[in-house]
């Protein structure tokens, strides 16, 4: 029996990309030169499209595919996926959510630490010998005990307010409604009030056209000059250029970012700012995390080809 035909948007590290191999019939989309002339050739063959979160697949792409089934992302964000095309031809859309949240979850709490803290500069106060020729290190500010806002109370969110409470953290979220598993934090229906009650924002929310921008510079300002901005989520949740000019007016105290607008090139302005702690959209960068996101993207492509129910479906 031959395997089924798939469209592999983007790389996979080895550990997936040999198993997928082995299962299916690999069409490299992101190997070639002239993806157009590939598409036109391949496309009509193709059953399903792997995909990343950041990579999505566009109309353009899913109508080159007329044959296509199932679009499956490595990622828990499918905002790039253009989903009115896949209701349009009945094309069911996986992710891989839960796999990646306690990772997630982690490195917003790490940034928060680290920011608030000036580990970054820190580390080089002692390597450049300023410890020994300036003496201690400027004085930072604390974590305990502080005001949190979590703005988007699903899965990632909510295991960002677990940790924030072994802090002894003021905890409060925003989301479309009240969340009985979260009895003894304060719901705030309106970001901009959870903004004013923030010292630390964490943005966990999922990206979609209602959400583009939430974080605009009313919002921002909210926070205000002693407080700083998490975002594990995605880039377009956040007004970037309201978003830099508050950190470079001091209308923001800080902010820690492992998303982007157009990453890997982002916004230069962001490199010349000593206010924001940048990582490299890296919250799920596990090795155990990124396996089992690479084994769920190939489970639900099993499943679908074998008429099971899929495992984590969007759509």
């Amino acid at each position: 029996m031959s395997k089924p035909i798939i469209l592999q948007v983007g790389p996979y590290p080895e550990w997936d990309q040999t198993p997928l191999d082995s299962a299916f019939d690999v069409k490299r989309y992101f190997e070639v030169s002239d993806q157009s002339a590939f598409l036109a050739e391949h496309g009509p063959n193709i059953r399903a499209i792997a995909t990343r979160g950041e990579l999505g697949a566009d109309r353009a792409m899913i109508e080159a595919c007329p044959a296509l089934e199932l679009i499956s992302v490595y990622g828990v964000g499918f905002d790039a996926v253009d989903l009115d095309a896949c209701r349009e031809r009945s094309v069911r859309v996986t992710n891989t959510p839960d796999v990646l949240t306690q990772d997630v979850a982690d490195l917003g709490v790490a940034m928060m630490l680290c920011q608030s803290r000036g580990m970054i500069g820190a580390e080089r106060w002692v390597r450049d010998g300023s410890w020994a020729d300036k003496g201690l290190y400027p004085l930072k500010r604390r974590v305990f005990g502080r005001k949190a806002g979590i703005l988007g109370l699903g899965r990632i969110g909510f295991e960002v307010g677990k940790r924030l409470a072994g802090f002894g953290m003021d905890i409060a979220y925003t989301d479309i409604a009240a969340k009985d598993y979260a009895p003894d934090w304060t719901f705030l229906p309106d970001p901009l009030d959870l903004a004013r009650h923030a010292d630390f924002l964490f943005v966990t929310l999922a990206a979609s056209a209602q959400t583009r921008n939430v974080v605009n510079s009313d919002l921002i300002a909210a926070v205000g000059p002693d407080g700083m901005i998490i975002n594990i989520s995605r880039a377009s949740n956040i007004d970037e250029d309201a978003l830099i000019t508050a950190l470079q007016d001091g209308t923001l105290g800080a902010a820690a970012l492992d998303v982007f607008e157009g990453e890997p090139a982002l916004d230069a302005r962001f490199l010349e700012l000593d206010n924001v702690l940048l990582q490299p959209h890296h919250a799920s960068g596990t090795i155990e995390t990124r396996k089992a996101m690479g084994k769920l993207v190939r489970d639900n492509l099993t499943a679908h080809f074998a008429g099971q129910d899929l495992l984590t479906p969007v759509l």
